[in-house]
């Protein structure tokens, strides 16, 4: 029951699913998604590990872009760019630059449906933006054995990328962070990590977000008593990649133009690896700033 709810959980991290319909184009039934909606739609579909597109005017009717090779010259024709200058030459919007591909032609038909309607909104092709962090705090380590449920320093680098856009809400980063070894916990360890980022409270000032790291590389040591009599220690390194979907929160608070104070309770509980029997304890807190 409870891995059952953090599956739910992790719905939160998924992305809207586009709504599909079956069309009729050309006596062949079809499936499509529309990506773009206004003056022009378009339409696509992958067939047999192929992509398709199709545009379909405001009374309906639906044609598909190709791009067939000429048999003698083997050069490709591009129909696709005399088809999509026949409907907009009255707006002169240009299509010599247009590629037979989701991303322009999304940006080419919103340019279009933006001309020929003042109130179509949309926002020009994503650009990443970066933000880096840094970070320290205390954990007792909530997916390692900690007998003395010890808490131990540790500190590292938040580095995320995002779309260019007034309030992003979703985000793919990659950190590292350093635990340290204390006297009742002999265990140190470096973790990188890939993961994603949403936003579920996005507000100007300040946001609220849960993290999902997707893939971890750690390496360390522990120091071990030997089982035998004298009672010996020895220290033990270890390396290994997993893809434990640990789950995590945090905050950003803006406190300049270009900054954040922010805080995280990090690593509370991880799907596909092992758990201490500890209270998770991993809090952090840092300053980020966009690059």
């Amino acid at each position: 029951m409870k891995k059952a709810c953090l599956l739910l959980l992790l719905l939160v991290f998924s992305l809207k699913s586009v709504a599909q319909e079956t069309y009729k184009v050309n006596n062949e039934t079809i499936t499509l998604t529309t990506a773009i909606s206004g003056n022009l739609d378009l339409l696509w579909t992958i067939d047999e590990k192929k992509y398709r597109y199709f545009v379909r005017t405001e009374d309906g009717h639906i044609q598909e872009l190709k791009n067939t090779k000429n048999a003698e010259t083997k050069k490709y024709q591009e129909e696709y760019k005399t088809l999509l200058h026949n409907l907009t030459a009255d707006y002169g919007v240009p299509t010599n630059k247009v590629k037979l591909t989701l991303s322009s032609l999304k940006l080419f038909f919103n340019t279009y449906n933006a001309t020929t309607n003042l109130n179509y909104d949309f926002e020009a092709r994503a650009k990443l933006q970066s933000r880096l962090g840094i970070f320290g705090g205390i954990t007792n380590q909530p997916l390692v054995a900690n007998p003395n449920n010890a808490g131990v320093p540790f500190f590292g680098l938040d580095f995320e990328f995002f779309e260019t856009n007034k309030l992003p809400k979703h985000a793919l980063f990659f950190h590292i962070r350093h635990a340290l070894e204390v006297q009742d916990f002999k265990y140190t360890a470096t973790q990188m990590a890939i993961g994603y980022r949403y936003r579920f409270i996005n507000k100007e000032r300040f946001n609220v977000y849960g993290n999902l790291k997707l893939v971890t590389y750690n390496f360390g040591s522990s120091t071990l008593t030997s089982s035998l009599p004298n009672g010996s220690t020895y220290k033990e390194s270890f390396s290994n990649i997993d893809v434990p979907f640990i789950m995590g929160l945090g905050a950003d608070f803006k406190i300049t133009k270009n900054g954040y104070i922010t805080v995280a309770y990090h690593d509370i509980y991880a799907l596909f690896t092992d758990n201490s029997n500890n209270f998770p304890m991993d809090y952090a807190m840092g300053f980020k700033w966009n690059l």
